[in-house]
């Protein structure tokens, strides 16, 4: 049986979301910030890839999923950096 595309895109999707709560669930509290600036990077890269693909040519379901892409990775991104910089005051030393 050949694959097509789609349906090896996917079966990568369902590996990858698997994998990435197997993962997620098994970090201890204490290393949560830093997993969050990693994500954070890994956001930016996706949103620089979405907005490369969504100032593309012609409007395709591409482009559209490249749109939501940008949305979805932005509110990532942002959120991020905001839970982040929360978690840090926490350490911060109160004058």
């Amino acid at each position: 049986m050949i694959m097509g595309p789609l349906l090896m895109g996917l079966y990568v999707l369902v590996l990858a979301a698997f994998l990435g709560f197997e993962l997620i669930n098994k970090v201890p509290p204490t290393l949560h910030t830093p997993l969050m600036s990693g994500a954070n990077a890994i956001s930016g890269i996706t949103l620089v890839g979405a907005i490369t693909v969504a100032a593309g040519g012609d409007p395709t379901l591409a482009r559209w999923l490249a749109a939501a892409a940008v949305a979805t990775a932005t509110i990532n991104v942002v959120g991020g950096f905001l839970v982040t910089d929360r978690m840090l005051k926490m350490f911060r030393r109160k004058k």
